[in-house]
């Protein structure tokens, strides 16, 4: 998928970009969050079911909201190791940002699991982009970093991400709990192996970037299939 292309980053997770026919991730910059700040103000959040009381839940009132959002993606850009990792991309359809995917690892080189996580501009939901972008940020982890395994988890009310989960080969793994609005409530857990994923995988998704990204982030280079 086409897309403007800014200079290269010195620092090369900024420089990863995934791409499907129909959208893009490209690493968060400061000049793409900037443009997703309009999204960021007029709200996400806007009813049921909640989300999580995370920063990226966009509770608060502008523009503290924002301010809030954009300290939180510096705060885990900075906070990188081979023990704990999250790598932050912005979704960009017809060159218009409309949401992030982010992808996180922890021992990765030990376990090989990563979990996502991601939110979608309002009047972008309902037309499939949300399970392009969770296939995008997939391929990236499988194909391009090696990974075992993927876990994903919603309100058990969130039935658009659970259904995204299901729809993309993931199982039940259990139940837990996480708070929001302040509210103890129940969260459905998902597990999509690396042999489920490869008798789903794509064809049509490209990585950049990934090879100069893997020492970042202490990851050797997959054993098969060779990264962007």
């Amino acid at each position: 998928m086409a897309t403007t292309a800014s200079p290269p980053s010195a620092y090369p997770p900024l420089n990863v970009r995934v791409h499907t026919p129909r959208l893009s991730l490209l690493g968060a910059t400061d000049e793409l969050l900037e443009r997703l700040v309009p999204t960021v103000r007029k709200g996400v959040a806007t009813g049921p079911p909640w989300p999580f009381d995370d920063p990226m839940s966009l509770y608060e009132d502008s523009p503290e909201r924002e301010w809030r959002w954009l300290r939180a993606v510096w705060s885990g850009r900075g906070r990188v190791s081979a023990d704990s990792w999250r790598l932050y991309f912005v979704v960009v359809v017809d060159g218009e940002p409309v949401g992030m995917q982010d992808l996180m690892g922890v021992d990765f080189a030990t376990f090989g699991t990563t979990t996502t996580f991601s939110w979608l501009d309002p009047d972008a939901r309902g037309n499939g982009l949300g399970k392009e972008m969770r296939r995008a940020v997939l391929h990236l982890a499988f194909e391009g970093m090696g990974a075992l395994e993927a876990s994903s988890d919603a309100f058990v009310d969130n039935h658009a991400s659970n259904g995204v989960s299901e729809a993309l080969g993931y199982v039940p793994n259990g139940v837990s709990w996480d708070t929001r609005r302040g509210e103890r409530a129940q969260i459905k857990c998902w597990r999509l192996t690396r042999e489920e994923w490869t008798g789903r995988r794509r064809d049509d998704i490209e990585l950049v970037g990934v090879a100069d990204c893997l020492p970042v982030l202490g990851i050797a280079p997959p054993a098969s299939g060779q990264p962007a």
